[in-house]
């Protein structure tokens, strides 16, 4: 069992670029900012009657809980697997990044329809008082994205809490500008024009965060990686005729999954022919768990997901499922109808 543990120890930690605990201080000191900052702007925006300044405070309130999703993801994903979870909870970060889309998605609506409301019925709007509040909004988001600039590139779930802050920059700087024109033209309209404007753009902005975390989540090849690519790859190595069964997912915002069967007619090449492909793997591809089984194919196999899982029916290959979910170390035997070495699982990590 220790080996297993070990492994999962060693996946918390290598891809992280910086250290996590970094990230940690940066969640709390955003939350703390964003929370005391909700609270002030809307109860300025309420005595200013700015809908661009409450409706500011209501997506800030959404940045708040994205925090708090993503900072916990973060926390949940360093988590040794267990008995029921083998990996671990690192997928919780997939479903944190989806959530804060989806809860700036809401956001977006609910600003939308309230500079509806307001461009049909204008109101008097206090200039001054809006744009001071939004300089303040523009402080604390600003410090708060920046926050997570670093991480943002490697990890989808911190790049939402950037994408998230730094759209909020974007809006109290239209709501500063806004509240400086009203204030000298009077111009009430421009309030609500200005929160419908940013809701074109923040909409824009999270499109690709929703679209990348619904792919993790239903186990699509990540972006980084390049399938057609690591099959040639597999393809290539020596005593390699072919290659099936490849499956490649996230398990993770930041790591990747891989299992393949190689049918090699030689036979099992041995620990350190699998080690090295391993080892590529991670080091061309970035792909973290690799599970690779070795076949000598004397029987016919393909992968009973293809629709071709009839011909598979005789080899108990037929209910062998793509989690993977076994201890590592184990051995995988088919059916006696090939008598050769039984096949290992050549995963070291």
């Amino acid at each position: 069992m220790s080996a297993h543990h070990h492994h999962g120890h060693e996946h918390g930690h290598h891809h992280h670029h910086g250290n996590p605990t970094d990230h940690g201080r940066a969640f709390a000191i955003a939350i703390t900012l964003n929370a005391v900052f909700v609270a002030v702007e809307f109860v300025y925006g309420f005595i200013a009657n700015s809908t661009a300044l409450m409706a500011d405070a209501g997506h800030n309130l959404s940045d708040v809980l994205g925090l708090i999703l993503a900072w916990g993801a973060a926390i949940l994903a360093k988590r040794t697997p267990s008995g029921r979870y083998t990996y671990g909870l690192r997928s919780s970060s997939m479903l944190a990044a989806l959530f804060n889309g989806m809860l700036l998605m809401a956001a977006c609506g609910a600003i939308a329809w309230e500079a509806a409301l307001q461009l049909m019925n204008p109101t008097p709007v206090q200039g001054l008082t809006v744009s001071v509040v939004a300089a303040v909004g523009i402080a604390v988001n600003g410090v708060s994205a920046w926050l997570f600039m670093a991480g943002s590139k490697d990890d989808l779930n911190i790049r939402g809490a950037y994408l998230h802050l730094a759209a909020d920059a974007a809006i109290s700087l239209g709501v500063l500008l806004s509240g400086l024109v009203v204030m000298y033209t009077g111009w009430t309209w421009l309030d609500p024009l200005v929160s419908i404007a940013i809701v074109v753009l923040i909409t824009m902005g999270t499109w690709s965060l929703l679209r990348e975390s619904l792919r993790m989540v239903l186990a699509a090849v990540p972006e980084n990686v390049d399938a057609p690519q690591v099959e040639q790859f597999l393809r290539a190595q020596p005593g390699v005729t072919e290659v099936h069964d490849l499956h490649i997912w996230s398990m993770s915002t930041t790591e990747t999954a891989l299992t393949a069967h190689l049918v090699m007619p030689d036979g099992y090449p041995g620990d350190q022919a699998l080690d090295a492909i391993t080892r590529e793997l991670k080091e061309k591809f970035s792909i973290h768990h690799t599970t690779l089984q070795t076949e000598q194919g004397t029987t016919e196999h393909a992968c009973c997901l293809h629709g071709k899982g009839e011909a598979d029916e005789g080899h108990g290959h037929h209910g062998h499922d793509h989690d993977h979910d076994h201890e590592h170390g184990h051995e995988h035997r088919h059916e006696p109808a090939h008598q050769h070495a039984p096949h290992q699982h050549g995963h070291r990590h």
